[in-house]
């Protein structure tokens, strides 16, 4: 629900539209970037503007937004950045080229803006990579890619930041500027205020579909009472951040001692992912790719002689690059993939010889994607499925009314999935992990999409989690939760594990 929302965006400017979850940011994004067209689901009043073009609506005989022309002048990375993929091709360098192919663009000046575009994001050595294995950071990266390639007048990004490291973070920082200069009118739309985003021209901060407070960076500040509590803060942008209760209450929850089985150990781990060539006789096969250009094929040793213990009631932080493998890790410890050396073991059992679903029972995964694994018609139908397998039906019903709760969503058992915001679908995911009450709780970038409010429901299920005796592994790029929360902070780089 959008009201009264005036907007106009120049060439050559950055805006920043601020708001907490369900706040009606990301509805503006897919309106503006002509992802949103009037009919059976919703009604629009007012008009819109681009390129000298006005479309009035809400007069009787709406006209049609024509998603394919409103492209060409408006570049969009929605919040999930697969849904920008078209899913049909099968590199990185040919996902970028997928618009202009359609839009007939010739050969030389299509491999050449693939080749810009895939160095201004730091993509080129992944030009030929599946970007299905991308890692989420990466993947957010070639969305940024598809959706700048054609050169747009505007641009409108959906929490663009996140699940990004440093440098990526930086180095979209420096796009935005480049962007910026040479003419582009760049949108971000965010509940967290980035770094970067003090240097934007103009902060736009929406609540409940209204725009509540428009002005310069300096003067929405926190302090000044225009931005919701629901905005948080990253890496010292000024406004509020949600109140950890600090590291002395994590060293509370610490376990004391060391005595007895770890809920999960890894043992030299060691892992690499197949290729699309062949290796023969120790020898790397190289082909030759679309443009002219050679690569070379070898299996990537992702994990390299991983050790890892963690305790009942631990917290550990994994962090690290885009890439490094941190999901892989993680895809391990319920063995969803399988080590090439090295064990796993959960509270002392090998899992090597479980069927993946027997590991679950005691290994709870939660998906950097909440899409990955919410399929059911309501949010209840969600948390509860294979509950029953498991426990008595009442107390099926209970865990999973206990588990909604925990997560803020008691009120929308009913609510089907799809229709909750980016922050309600991954508490929801994340609900269906608590009600089992697993002995190790693994989760994949938590605090994305997540708004102050959520952030703290995060927080409150994780250290409750671990105060009942779970061992909590959580991969995050969010560096200040995961010193907040976590007793130990460990970095996964160059496929070793330091910390």
């Amino acid at each position: 629900m959008l009201e009264r929302i005036d907007l106009d965006l120049a060439p050559g400017t950055l805006t920043a539209v601020l708001g907490a979850s369900g706040s009606g940011k990301s509805t503006l994004g897919r309106l503006l970037s002509g992802w949103l067209p009037p009919g059976t689901g919703g009604t629009l009043r007012g008009f819109l503007e681009l390129a000298g073009t006005r479309l009035e609506f809400g007069a009787g005989g709406d006209p049609r937004i024509n998603p394919a022309e409103w492209g060409r002048h408006v570049g969009f990375v929605p919040q999930d950045p697969a849904a920008v993929l078209s899913t049909v091709r099968a590199t990185v360098a040919e996902e970028l080229a997928f618009g202009l192919e359609n839009a007939a663009v010739e050969r030389q000046a299509m491999k050449a803006a693939v080749e810009h575009t895939a160095a201004l994001l730091g993509l080129t050595e992944f030009l030929e990579r599946d970007p299905g294995s991308l890692s989420g950071g990466q993947m957010r990266r070639l969305a940024i890619g598809c959706a700048i390639i054609a050169g747009p007048r505007v641009l409108i990004m959906d929490e663009p930041f996140a699940s990004l490291d440093t440098a990526g973070t930086a180095g979209l920082a420096r796009l935005l500027q480049d962007l910026v200069r040479l003419g582009t009118a760049v949108v971000v739309l965010s509940q967290v205020v980035d770094a970067p985003l003090l240097a934007a021209g103009t902060w736009v901060v929406l609540e409940n579909g209204s725009v509540t407070g428009s002005g310069t960076p300096a003067g929405l500040q926190a302090g000044s009472g225009l931005l919701p509590p629901g905005i948080r803060a990253s890496g010292g942008a000024p406004a509020p951040a949600v109140d950890h209760a600090g590291a002395a209450h994590a060293d509370r929850l610490l376990p004391r001692g060391g005595a007895g089985v770890p809920a999960l150990e890894l043992r030299g781990v060691c892992f690499g992912y197949g290729t699309r060539g062949n290796a023969a006789n120790g020898r790397t096969t190289w082909r030759r790719i679309r443009g002219g250009s050679t690569a070379a094929h070898a299996s990537a040793q992702v994990l390299q002689g991983i050790s890892l213990r963690v305790r009942r009631g631990e917290i550990v932080a994994v962090t690290g690059p885009n890439g490094a493998g941190k999901s892989t890790l993680l895809r391990h410890v319920n063995g969803l993939l399988r080590p090439t050396a090295g064990r796993v073991l959960v509270n002392g059992r090998d899992i090597a010889g479980e069927p993946a679903g027997e590991a679950a029972r005691s290994v709870g995964l939660l998906f950097q994607q909440p899409r990955d694994q919410l399929f059911e018609r309501t949010a209840l139908r969600e948390v509860r499925f294979g509950l029953d397998r498991l426990f008595h039906p009442d107390e099926a019903a209970g865990r999973a009314l206990e588990a909604l709760s925990a997560v803020g969503l008691a009120g929308a058992s009913d609510a089907h999935p799809a229709e909750l915001p980016a922050s309600g679908q991954r508490l929801l995911a994340l609900a269906t992990v608590l009600a089992r009450k697993p002995a190790v709780l693994a989760l994949d970038e938590p605090t994305v999409a997540l708004d102050g409010g959520g952030l703290a429901l995060l927080d409150a299920a994780v250290r409750s989690a671990a105060g009942e005796g779970a061992a909590v592994v959580l991969v995050t790029h969010d560096l200040d939760y995961a010193r907040a929360v976590a007793h130990r902070v460990v970095t996964l780089d160059g496929g070793r594990l330091d910390g």
